[in-house]
């Protein structure tokens, strides 16, 4: 115990658990909203649709521009994918199409150019140890702005997301509610991506949301218990992947580590759930 903390005074450790921390807030509220909207799928589209954007920022400004760049692209798909669904558009079959059609767009950028291959995977999968306190700042902001956004919309979101049809006829801008929440998730999946990587942030965004709802009986609930589900399984994962790395000698990537155990404690849950419901039964 007394090696883990003070694993957790080493500079980058302690700006780890920071960053963890700040994007608990973000699976609390903006991940717990996914889960009520069902927007898991839509949530995996708009991750994807930042790859080209880190690309571009990359090329245009090395990597200060690797932010700037991933926002503006996810703030633009965020919109779009609103645009879209308006007209009609099925929901599956757009985030498949921007999914395939952004992704593309980065792989081609990519493979056009010589060694910016390291830097970009990095983004992709993270770099979560090599955090620095400025991007501890960026993140933080972003973070703040999603929270904030969702936390304003929040009446009407849950409005629609259990009565979408009373919530049209009640006149409630639903489109302005989409831009909003899909703006909200693409700053969080922006501010995630020097963390954990724009791949595994669906973990952050998904799982502590479902998490919540196996065993929040209200929606209020359902937020402390998301946000105390991502610190206490964040945590754990950062340790995890220390005591590979000092006891066993295998660096494995703690953004990864990190999103496995948040899955694997889900997974407990769920058959603990399981077999509660099955109790009941009889």
């Amino acid at each position: 115990m007394t090696e883990l903390l003070d694993a957790f005074q080493l500079p980058f450790m302690l700006r780890a658990l920071v960053t963890l921390l700040v994007l608990a807030v973000a699976a609390g509220t903006v991940g717990v909203m996914i889960n009520l909207r069902r927007l898991e799928f839509l949530t995996d589209g708009l991750t994807h649709a930042v790859f080209p954007g880190l690309v571009l920022g990359f090329l245009a400004a090395g990597e200060p521009g690797l932010l700037p760049g991933a926002l503006v692209i996810a703030l633009l798909s965020a919109v779009l994918l609103t645009l879209l669904q308006r007209r009609g558009v099925g929901d599956q079959n757009l985030i498949a199409i921007l999914l395939t059609a952004f992704f593309s767009i980065g792989v081609i950028l990519v493979s056009t150019q010589q060694g910016y291959s390291g830097q970009l995977s990095e983004m992709l999968f993270g770099r979560l140890l090599s955090i620095t306190d400025s991007q501890i700042t960026v993140t933080s902001v972003l973070v703040t702005l999603a929270v904030l956004a969702v936390a304003v919309t929040w009446r009407q979101q849950v409005f629609r997301a259990f009565d979408d049809d009373g919530a049209r006829a009640s006149g409630l801008r639903s489109a302005w509610l989409d831009v909003v929440l899909n703006t909200a998730v693409v700053l969080v999946v922006v501010a995630a991506s020097a963390a954990v990587g724009t791949l595994l942030v669906l973990a952050v965004l998904i799982v502590p949301g479902a998490a919540a709802r196996l065993v929040a009986p209200r929606i209020g609930s359902a937020v402390i218990v998301a946000t105390a589900f991502a610190i206490v399984t964040s945590v754990m994962g950062l340790v995890f992947a220390w005591q590979l790395s000092m006891d066993l000698g295998v660096q494995a990537a703690p953004g990864g580590v990190v999103a496995l155990t948040m899955i694997a404690v889900y997974l407990l849950l769920l058959a603990l759930y399981g077999l509660l419901l099955r109790s009941g039964r009889r």
